[in-house]
């Protein structure tokens, strides 16, 4: 068998930390890049005698994203003990929620490019519940010991499981980024991928093709970049082809990916939910979310992606293509409608090609977000205008948006006039220049009626030469076609 006889199955589990100042059942503060140890109270270390207190605005971001994604939002769930034994545990359990979790059901639409297209896919949601986070085992810088930083100890997660829908490493990397892009324009979660603010696991199986029997899944851990995300999938799905295709089995085990090696390796055989032996904490009372608490997130919710790209195509007349490209950030979209609504409607197209081409080009060659660019909204919608209304070309448009960028000025009329960059498009100068141009190359002219077209580009050539490329190229060539077959 080759590996297009198989297919891969992958679901994976992704921890969202909540963007709450202070953790789930607790006050300490959940900032990152604290010194070790000093952002764990007593409630996270689980000294004796301490009660957990739930964190409403945690729960109000579990609302928040069981809206988004069209889920149920449980009017009554449950938090459970999971029992485990590892040093960065220090309760000898997590608070998490098993049987009863806060939002089920729902799930997303991911675009997955196929050559020259891109084609849509529904990714179901099986859960999202509440948990606490654990600490962190450190390994570099003790001399051949561990040390212990419980400093993320009840940092508040909400846990987002799918069903096994994906069935390629590129589908779940569009799955990733659509769910990352979703919770930080929910704004329930930084989305800050190195420092552990979003993470995935995901669980790979292969079956031959054809089958309708899950094999047994392999869990890879922590993934913590849409990069090794893929790669760890990848490498994950051919060894597993490979071993059976060698008449081996395979046995369900957690996983590390070496991001030095490329390769995966087993941690530990995977547990089962009865491993843990969950049972309802009996500290915390079972969590009640009312209609009415639901109305009162649902009223202050943004306006959601897809439907900001259904209105983008509607109001503003783009392509699919460019308001799904301008919705996949909440930042940009509103970038882009703040330049529509300077340069006005009918230059909407016109704003989005420089918001998906320059503006995307030079932030993502300086390695920078939308929010820090030097050319804010207004002075892009300002050059907009001046290529619309004929002041300039594209080409003056570049040099002038350089200028904007360097910080030579913020006020486009005052970069043109500067720069002398104004377009002529005054028909009577045009055609005092033609003349000129014709008379000065009767070859070309000659050429031409001959019925060689490249005679044609040459003239034009020689006309924004003339002009030193400030002449309307548009009017250049009408012009020169009324001239020649004249």
């Amino acid at each position: 068998m080759s590996f297009s006889d198989w297919e891969i199955v992958i679901g994976l589990e992704t921890h969202a930390q909540l963007n709450t100042a202070s953790k789930i059942f607790s006050g300490a503060s959940t900032a990152f890049g604290a010194a070790p140890n000093t952002q764990a109270c007593a409630v996270d270390i689980a000294l004796p005698g301490v009660l957990p207190v739930l964190n409403r605005g945690a729960v109000e971001r579990a609302i928040r994203f069981g809206l988004a994604v069209g889920g149920r939002v449980a009017p009554r769930s449950v938090f459970a003990r999971k029992n485990y034994f590892y040093p960065d545990l220090p309760k000898g359990y997590q608070i998490s929620q098993y049987e009863l979790p806060v939002v089920s059901g729902g799930g997303l639409t991911i675009r997955v490019s196929r050559g020259d297209t891109a084609e849509e896919k529904f990714v179901r949601l099986t859960r999202a519940h509440l948990e606490e986070d654990a600490g962190k085992s450190l390994h570099e810088d003790f001399h051949g010991r561990s040390g212990i930083d419980l400093n993320r100890a009840g940092t508040p997660l909400l846990e987002i499981v799918t069903e096994p829908d994906m069935r390629s490493a590129e589908e779940a990397v569009a799955y990733a980024k659509a769910l990352h892009a979703l919770v930080r324009w929910i704004d329930i979660c930084d989305g800050n991928m190195q420092e552990g603010s979003f993470r995935c696991d995901a669980n790979v199986s292969v079956r031959p093709k054809g089958s309708d029997q899950l094999g047994t899944r392999r869990e890879i851990k922590n993934l913590n970049s849409f990069r090794f995300l893929q790669q760890a999938i990848e490498y994950e799905a051919r060894w597993q082809i490979d071993r059976l295709e060698d008449g081996g089995r395979i046995d369900q085990a957690t996983v590390l990916f070496d991001p030095a090696t490329g390769e995966t390796r087993a941690m530990r055989s995977k547990e089962e939910a009865h491993d843990y032996r969950y049972f309802p904490d009996p500290d915390l009372l079972p969590l009640e979310i009312s209609a009415a608490w639901i109305d009162e997130v649902k009223a202050v919710m943004p306006e959601l992606p897809e439907a900001m790209k259904s209105r983008f195509e509607r109001d503003y007349g783009l392509s699919a293509y460019d308001a799904g490209t301008l919705t996949a950030a909440r930042e940009t979209a509103a970038y882009f409608e703040q330049a529509v609504a300077a340069a006005g409607a009918g230059n909407a197209k016109l704003c989005a090609n420089w918001v998906m081409g320059e503006l995307a080009a030079r932030l993502n060659r300086e390695e920078m977000d939308i929010a820090a660019a030097p050319v804010g909204p207004a002075q892009l919608a300002g050059l907009v205008a001046r290529l619309s209304d004929g002041t300039l070309s594209s080409k003056m448009a570049k040099e002038v948006f350089d200028a904007l960028w360097g910080g030579e000025g913020k006020d486009v009329d005052a970069i043109i006039e500067a720069r002398g960059l104004k377009q002529i498009s005054d028909s009577g100068a045009l055609e005092k220049i033609i003349d000129e141009v014709l008379a000065a190359n009767p070859k070309s002219v000659e050429e031409f009626r001959a019925g060689k077209e490249k005679a044609f580009n040459a003239l034009v050539g020689q006309a924004m030469k003339a002009t030193k490329g400030k002449a309307n190229p548009q009017q250049v060539n009408e012009l020169l076609k009324k001239k020649l077959a004249g």
